[in-house]
């Protein structure tokens, strides 16, 4: 089967560990998203994966709690690292072939962000997942993946979420909200839709990195979206 991209990031959140649950990593999650990433290496596209940790830790919540927001912030890249072990590991026992690079420093856990290395790791068949963020306070782990895109050359930025695309209004409350099938980076920040935050979407935009919103959770959605099928919502120009 013929694959669309050559080379693809993958913005995995902390509700992909989770699942239904609120918090903490789940075996029947993680085992779903880890199946997905394989089915998507098969194709031979190279792919990259930015995990975030919402699942484990969120910094906004604790530093109303009176941790200082920077240390927050450095928490919650320490909870990506354990989020992206727990991955490395499923897909290492599924058969594939992987490396983590962490932005913070930790060389008993993994090896350190080297741009070069890790394009190097995609070239000979490797998934790569990027952990620690920016590895820089007041930046998030979306900003991370299109750091990340940018640097390694990247075709696509893939966000996958519970919803299948980008929405007018939350379809979980609002009836009659609408699904955009494509929406430029500017109408994104003008309608505040806030499926990236502001400083990832225009590193995007000025980059020329086009990212899909897509149900993760969907069995088969990863694999499609790489063999050329429109689903979920894209965001260009």
């Amino acid at each position: 089967m013929d694959t669309k991209y050559k080379r693809v990031v993958v913005k995995v959140s902390g509700e992909a560990f989770s699942g239904e649950d609120e918090f903490g990593i789940e075996p029947n999650p993680l085992r779903r998203l880890a199946e997905e990433l394989k089915s998507a290496v098969g194709l031979g596209t190279q792919i990259a994966a930015v995990v975030g940790a919402g699942n484990l830790f969120r910094g906004s919540v604790v530093s109303k709690e009176g941790i200082d927001k920077t240390t927050a912030d450095y928490m919650g890249m320490v909870a990506t690292v354990i989020n992206s072990l727990a991955l490395q590991s499923i897909l290492e026992r599924m058969g594939i072939s992987t490396r983590l690079q962490t932005a913070l420093e930790m060389r008993q856990l993994a090896e350190p962000y080297i741009r070069r290395r890790a394009i190097r790791h995609l070239e000979k068949g490797r998934l790569v997942i990027f952990a620690g963020g920016t590895g820089s306070p007041y930046f998030t782990t979306d900003t991370a993946a299109a750091l990340r895109a940018i640097e390694i050359g990247a075709q696509l930025i893939l966000k996958g979420t519970k919803v299948d695309g980008v929405y007018s209004s939350d379809p979980k409350k609002v009836k009659d909200a609408r699904r955009y099938q494509r929406l430029s980076f500017g109408s994104v920040l003008q309608k505040n839709l806030k499926i990236m935050d502001a400083t990832a979407i225009a590193l995007c935009r000025e980059n020329k990195i086009p990212i899909i919103v897509f149900n993760f959770f969907r069995r088969g959605n990863l694999k499609k979206i790489l063999t050329g099928a429109s689903i979920g919502t894209l965001i260009s120009d």
